[in-house]
């Protein structure tokens, strides 16, 4: 957890502990309508692919119990970035994002020995995963929970009859790139150190944590075990990652922040954890009732949101390829610390899990995505006057989180990511929005104009003119569907929203020199490709003859519709809009496919609902957690599935254009909802659907409702 974490969960604790200091043991979430929906088992393991997500942003756990009743878990974080030369291509490029280790933690007498009464419990509300094993005297308790505010991780049992409890550090890495230290005294304690010689981004990395619990006393360097037999435990593990010379260094680092956090009493720690998560479900929920499917898309939406804010607070963005909650996959042969397509981000799949948050209202777990962006961008503008000796950046689709982009002129071979410039105009597209709904105006100064006008710059200064004065981007690739082609219809999509919208700044954040350099820029903007057939128009991937091979399974035409917004409900042309999404050539579901957006967007209720169900409802089928996605293009738990999904839900629900709310723009016949989702200039929107009508409206402020327009049917 990064230090701007550290210290905002600190003043919450300061906040929290004076508002509650005379009710500290009570549950503050008691929201029934979210308890239907924790996820609860009643058979233990056996192993990983049985597992429970959890954590508190930065530090992640998966958790499940196996047959003898050991509680295990894989402790991850966020920045736990390791140089591992042995990996295969994908993950060497951009650093393996590894788990810290495996935790077992074993209570005696076993409770599982003498009946078989198990129950595992994924509580939302309040973050924790709550496990009961045994009846009677035999009957142990445990909870599990990552504290919402510190970085610790606690394991709590309580048992009916005094137990002695084992906590082993179970690390395959051990003895190979991993150091246990020895000669600990009541403690484990352990760490991953990367090499001074490894990449210079990666170079003395080092984390790992401390093990520790009262009346606990080592039995070796990887095991504790409590001194006597009683009725509770308290295990507490602090994980930590820095830059640190060696392991001394670190090990000193963790200490300090191992006794800040212990002067903080458990009690009041646990009522700031649990005052967290309720203000996290107070920002927005979807509770969608109806026919079967109804049922499975909440969960769906529900357990993807958390899933996310176990991940999405920390010094990095989360990834696509399995977040921070990788298994081992028997099928491949391979451990926790794989996954496919390795450690780099790619813009086009991180994309989908942060676009939702903006109705979510899960602000902070957008800052992660655009600050690693903002300090990528200095690298890559060095680069760019480098190779092409002009102004500007961008954002190569494929890149580890330090950046870098490879030199790709007119002269370059062509491939799926090389004359690929989209990602700075899309996420200019969402800084826009953030800034739109945030109104932060600090962030707009320091974060978005600086990203969007280095985007804008390499565009005017890239490219040519042609005969007529208009741009002209060639070759630039389609995405990664056609490549070194003339005008990409996502481009000038791009441009025509980013442009428009900058243009349109107040004047305390942008002059008159640029608003005036944007204007000119803009008017030298071509059309978007068209063709017009059988008094049809649609529009088109690129300009020209449609004849380039396709290489993916994309359809970037429909990029005006989303993420650009050119087309739409509201907006003229909507016959274009639907003419195209209804030809597209490119019908495929789940993974990163953004079929159910595009179709909210254009009104397509019955077809918004196919793909969000289908994205709601697409398990792994070799892992047990009902968020787990299907790997699909990508790993499980592929993140993209369940992305795109929670944004086509929403904007069922919700569209917006300027000031003005669409509710109900896309709500199928036969789903109720209960809803409360946030729209720009701080505004939420609640309200209720019953048989196709919207009752029970709510918009904060009470004069944002004067934007409100209802287009159910």
């Amino acid at each position: 957890m990064n230090k701007r974490t550290f210290l905002s969960g600190l003043l919450l604790f300061f906040c929290v502990t004076a508002l509650h200091a005379s009710t500290k043991q009570k549950t503050f979430f008691t929201d029934t309508a979210l308890n239907k929906y924790n996820v609860s088992w009643s058979t233990p393991g056996p192993g990983s692919a049985q597992s429970m997500p959890l954590g508190n942003g930065d530090i992640g756990l998966n958790v499940w119990v196996e047959k003898n009743g050991d509680l295990v878990f894989y402790i991850s974080k966020t920045d736990a970035w390791s140089s591992d030369p042995q990996a295969d291509e994908w993950m060497n490029q951009g650093g393996v994002l590894s788990k810290l280790g495996e935790v077992r933690i074993s209570v005696n007498p076993n409770p599982l020995a003498k009946d078989a009464v198990f129950r595992q419990i994924l509580r939302l509300g309040t973050g924790e995963i709550s496990i009961r094993e045994g009846m009677g005297n035999n009957r142990v308790d445990m909870r599990v929970w990552v504290d919402a505010n510190h970085p610790v991780v606690r394991v709590e049992t309580k048992s009916a009859s005094p137990s002695t409890v084992n906590v082993r550090l179970e690390n395959w890495r051990a003895g190979i790139t991993d150091t246990v230290l020895g000669a600990q005294k009541n403690r484990i304690a352990w760490y991953h150190h990367n090499a001074a010689n490894a990449d210079a981004h990666l170079a003395n990395l080092t984390f790992g944590a401390v093990i520790k619990g009262d009346g606990f006393i080592n039995k070796d360097d990887n095991t504790l075990q409590s001194a006597k037999a009683t009725n509770a435990q308290l295990i507490s593990i602090y994980p930590l990652t820095g830059i640190a010379a060696n392991g001394s260094q670190w090990l000193n680092k963790l200490e300090a922040q191992i006794n800040q956090i212990q002067k903080i009493k458990l009690d009041d720690s646990r009522i700031a954890h649990n005052e967290w998560w309720r203000q996290f479900w107070d920002r927005s929920h979807v509770f969608v009732t109806g026919d079967s499917l109804a049922y499975k898309t909440t969960q769906g939406y529900l357990l993807q949101r958390f899933v996310t804010a176990c991940a999405g607070r920390g010094a990095y963005p989360v990834k696509f390829n399995g977040s921070i909650f990788v298994v081992d996959n028997p099928a491949r042969n391979v451990n926790a610390d794989f996954r496919a397509w390795g450690g780099q981000y790619w813009f086009q799949n991180t994309r989908a899990m942060y676009w939702p948050r903006l109705m979510a209202g899960d602000f902070d777990m957008m800052l992660p995505l655009f600050n690693m962006y903002a300090k990528i961008l200095p690298a890559n503008t060095a680069q760019v006057q480098e190779y092409y000796h002009h102004g500007g950046a961008y954002f190569a689709e494929t890149s580890p989180f330090w950046g870098g982009v490879n030199y790709v002129g007119p002269d370059a071979k062509a491939n799926y990511t090389a004359h690929y410039f989209t990602p700075i105009l899309e996420l200019s597209m969402m800084m826009l929005d953030y800034y739109e709904y945030t109104g932060d105006a600090n962030f707009a100064k320091k974060t978005l104009l600086p990203i969007a006008s280095a985007g804008l710059q390499f565009f005017d200064e890239h490219f040519k003119r042609d005969s007529t004065g208009k741009l002209l981007l060639d070759p630039d690739n389609a995405i990664e569907m056609f490549w070194k082609v003339h005008n990409p219809a996502p481009d000038i999509a791009g441009l025509h929203a980013i442009l428009s919208r900058m243009i349109n700044l107040p004047v305390n954040l942008v002059d008159e020199k640029s608003r005036s350099q944007w204007q000119r820029f803009y008017n030298e903007l071509p059309p978007l490709p068209t063709v017009t057939d059988k008094n049809k128009t649609i529009l088109l991937p690129y300009t020209g003859p449609q004849t380039i091979q396709s290489n993916n399974s994309e359809n970037p035409e429909l990029y005006s519709i989303y993420p650009f917004r050119l087309y739409g409900l509201g907006k003229p042309d909507l016959d274009v809009a639907v003419n195209t999404f209804n030809s597209r050539k490119q019908r495929a579901k789940g993974c990163w496919v953004q079929d159910p957006i595009q179709a909210a967007m254009i009104g397509d209720a019955d077809v918004a609902k196919e793909y969000v169900s289908f994205a709601f409802t697409r398990k792994d089928p070799t892992l047990k957690f009902p968020a787990f996605w299907d790997k699909g293009n990508d790993y499980m738990p592929d993140e993209d599935n369940g992305g795109n999904g929670e944004n086509g839900l929403q904007q069922m629900l919700i569209q917006v254009d300027g000031k003005k709310i669409m509710l109900l723009p896309a709500w199928p016949t036969g789903w109720n909802a209960d809803f409360k989702l946030n729209s720009p200039f701080n505004t939420t929107v609640q309200g209720k659907v019953v048989n196709g009508k919207l009752t029970d409206i709510k918009v904060t402020p009470a004069t944002r409702m004067a934007d409100v327009v209802v287009l159910s049917k």
